[in-house]
């Protein structure tokens, strides 16, 4: 298979058949989903998100006793409980970490690299391509901004000349916006070791997100997934993609009383800062977990608008790859004029 020759690259870092990321998605991507997503030979990763230490732990050690593939766990390093699941982590069998919602030190990737353990960050730019390189890690994850939950201010389509078509020293995956087999097709011709999705898999049967919650992100357009503005400098924000709701803006009332009690002096930047993060990871269970799809947090990215259904896992899985063969067998075609 033509798809086969230009996987090469990502399935053998990722040692999957399919060189696909589900990626790390807070409340979203648990052990149901990460089994799911392994058995179909895509490559699954956990989410941390802020889950306290001993349900962290738990979540851990279940992947590491019911899956027979490799997998990695996603950490979230502006999530108040990250300094916690590192170390938990750092002693666990796990073969791969996404550092992810910012950028890790050097000393980080380094330690987990000496605990046998392959890394991938994001890069938001080609500036921090650059740095995580020079640290060290061992893949890039380039997302574009039409991602879901936290990302950074660039789309997709910079990002890829920017540091795609600049950097090949690691295997670069690039997510934020693709939900079918043709873009990722045209990704590896581009020169990406695979590709990243999440929205797509958040909307599968396998994952046990209330089902109010997958309606919600059915119904949305494009459009309606929108990112988090920051109202000052003052008060730093990661932006967040997700649905238009009253959870929206509720964010931007919370940014609002933060900025006042900054000026008031009534707290500190990293105590308000560790309020944002509080909020999203709440917001984001009401509505991933209890289904509260009003103020709770739909984060997903804008291929909500490319996705109208719930299918198996074995279908999404089977029709991504069935539509990247068949793009670049008409491709190839189209070049050789047959």
């Amino acid at each position: 298979m033509l798809f086969d020759r230009l996987s090469e690259r990502g399935t053998k870092f990722l040692n999957v058949r399919y060189p696909i990321i589900s990626g790390g998605m807070t409340w979203v991507s648990n052990v149901a989903l990460v089994k799911a997503v392994s058995q179909h030979g895509v490559f699954p990763v956990l989410a941390g998100g802020n889950l306290p230490a001993n349900v962290f732990e738990k979540e851990v050690d279940r992947c590491l006793q019911e899956l027979t593939g490799p997998f990695a766990v996603n950490l979230i390093t502006i999530a108040p409980n990250y300094k916690t699941q590192y170390e938990i982590l750092l002693s666990k069998k796990v073969p791969f970490v996404v550092f992810a919602g910012g950028i890790p030190r050097k000393a980080e990737i380094e330690r987990m690299k000496k605990a046998d353990k392959r890394t991938l960050s994001f890069a938001a730019d080609e500036s921090v391509a650059s740095q995580q390189i020079r640290f060290g890690i061992d893949a890039l994850i380039l997302e574009g901004s039409e991602a879901g939950g936290h990302i950074g201010h660039v789309s997709l389509v910079i990002l890829l000349q920017q540091v795609l078509f600049r950097f090949d020293q690691v295997p670069v995956f690039v997510a934020g916006g693709i939900a079918t087999g043709k873009m990722i097709a045209h990704l590896l011709l581009m020169g990406a070791a695979g590709c990243q999705l999440g929205t797509r898999f958040a909307m599968s049967e396998e994952c046990t997100a209330h089902p109010d919650f997958k309606k919600a992100l059915m119904k949305a357009r494009a459009r309606q997934a929108i990112a988090t503005p920051q109202y000052d400098s003052k008060l730093p924000v990661v932006a967040v993609r997700g649905v238009k709701n009253k959870g929206t803006e509720d964010f931007g009332k919370l940014q609002l009383k933060l900025l006042k009690e900054l000026e008031e002096g009534k707290i500190s930047r990293e105590k308000a800062q560790f309020e944002v993060e509080n909020f999203w990871m709440g917001a984001l269970r009401r509505a991933v977990v209890e289904g509260d799809v009003e103020h709770g947090s739909l984060m997903a990215g804008q291929s909500v608008g490319l996705i109208r259904e719930v299918l198996p896992m074995r279908d999404i899985i089977e029709t991504l790859v069935r539509e990247a063969e068949k793009e670049l067998i008409r491709i190839k075609e189209e070049l050789s004029g047959k």
